[in-house]
This record gives structure tokens, C-alpha cells and sequence, in this order.
């Protein structure tokens, strides 16, 4: 037997390992957010990729067909890319009901600084995005995730690359996402379509009052009184979702 083959031939599978959880785990939230650093994610993935590696790649490479090599790395790295950004997608729920409370509630801010991005962003996306994360590590919802990294590979085997069906999921996470920040931000179009209803009616009524003065504060004030009554809602409908989509890789 051929030491050397047979190493080479390990490393090779090890690394294919971790071309699908290091594209990954660039991504995925909780373990792929903007202000923890490069180095330590994909530290992450390494040591996630060496501990998965028994359980996901029993069989080793066969190094003879080099293209077949690169086009099973290509085909593992656009897997976990996919898997990475649509749970990027459904986190986005919280983005989008964010900025529509920011606006609806007169708490937008351009120069506020947004987690999961370099954009700008509201004050209330940024702590609904803070507190999506948060929730992730507090309901344990990251051992699901990293389940979901092993289970993968039933889902999607190795070396098969199903075009159509990732496309058609994308589209799938895409609707899910709106229709779950639609959702979550649905107290606050109503809130403001009757105050601004509200205070339309009082300047018909006097014409001399500074509406927009009295407008701001009164938005402002309603906005955090909503958003503190229907916090603990929005998010727990955004961990339901999410986890039935990880459930969709798990189980």
C-alpha cells in the first residue's frame, strides 16, 4: 500500500469536508456575522470540518481524474453557499421588519450601523438582528444548525449538484423571507395608518397646528410602545421559522 496516496488521497477528502462547511459557515447565522473576524470563522469551519469528517466523507478520493477533483470541490462549495445564504435570507425577515418599524416609526437612521452588512440601516433592524442571533445560541438552535451541516449530506450527497431544486428553494426562502417580515412588521402599518389618519383628521379640523411637530414624538412614543408589546411575537415567529427550515436538512 501506497502511504503517500493514501494520505494525499485523506487530506483530499478533509478538504473537500471543508469546502462545503467553510462556505458554510461564512454565511450561516450565528457563525457567519460581519463583526466576528475572518480568521475565527474559518477556524470554526476547520475544526467543525475535522470533527464532521468521519460521519460525512467515510470514503476516500480517487486522485486519477483531476477534472472530476476540481468540479467535486466546485460542486461542494456552491452546496454550502447555498445552505449558508438561504439561512442568510430567512435572517433577513428581521432586516426587512426592522427598517419598516424604522420608518413607520420615525427611528431611521442612514449612518446607524447595520450587523450582517456594511449599509447603512435603522436602529430597530439592528437590535431585532442583534436579538434574531441572540436567540439562535440561547434556544440552541446552533447544535441544530451544526446537525444540520452532517445531515446535509443525505439531503445533498456528495459530487451531486441539483441546479433546478437550489434555484427553486432560493426562490422559496426569498418568499418566505417577505412574507415573515411582512408579517412581523403588520402591528406597525396599522398603528400608522391610524395615526397618520388621526393626525390628517386634526389638521382638517386646525388648520394652525404644527402637525409635524406633533406628529414625530407621537410616533416615536407609539413605535416603541408597539414594538415593546409585540417584540417577544416577532421574534418567536422568526426562531419558528427558521428552525422548520433547518428541520427540512435535519430530519
Amino acid at each position: 500500500m501506497d502511504l503517500t496516496a493514501l494520505l494525499t488521497a485523506e487530506f483530499m477528502t478533509a478538504a473537500l469536508v471543508f469546502a462545503r462547511i467553510g462556505a458554510l459557515v461564512m454565511f450561516m447565522p450565528g457563525f457567519g456575522e460581519t463583526f466576528i473576524p475572518v480568521r475565527h470563522r474559518l477556524a470554526m469551519a476547520l475544526v467543525l470540518s475535522l470533527a464532521l469528517r468521519p460521519a460525512v466523507a467515510p470514503a476516500p478520493l480517487v486522485l486519477d481524474d483531476f477534472p472530476a477533483l476540481v468540479a467535486s470541490f466546485a460542486i461542494e462549495i456552491t452546496i454550502g453557499l447555498w445552505i449558508g445564504i438561504t439561512a442568510r435570507i430567512l435572517l433577513t425577515a428581521l432586516q426587512f421588519a426592522g427598517y419598516q418599524v424604522g420608518l413607520i416609526a420615525g427611528l431611521s437612521n442612514a449612518f446607524a450601523p447595520e450587523m450582517g452588512s456594511f449599509q447603512g440601516s435603522t436602529l430597530i433592524s439592528t437590535g431585532l438582528m442583534l436579538a434574531g442571533v441572540a436567540l439562535i445560541f440561547a434556544m440552541d438552535l446552533h447544535h441544530v444548525i451544526i446537525g444540520a451541516m452532517a445531515l446535509s449530506y443525505d439531503v445533498f450527497p456528495r459530487g451531486q449538484l441539483m441546479s433546478q431544486d437550489l434555484s427553486h428553494q432560493i426562490l422559496r426562502a426569498v418568499g418566505q423571507s417577505f412574507y415573515m417580515g411582512m408579517s412581523i412588521a403588520a402591528p406597525f402599518y396599522v398603528m400608522g395608518l391610524l395615526l397618520n389618519l388621526g393626525l390628517g383628521l386634526a389638521n382638517r379640523m386646525m388648520p394652525n397646528l404644527p402637525v409635524f411637530f406633533v406628529a414625530a414624538p407621537v410616533l416615536i412614543f407609539s413605535g416603541l410602545l408597539v414594538l415593546v408589546v409585540s417584540a417577544p411575537m416577532m421574534l418567536r415567529q422568526f426562531t419558528e421559522g427558521f428552525s422548520d427550515w433547518l428541520g427540512l436538512l435535519v430530519f
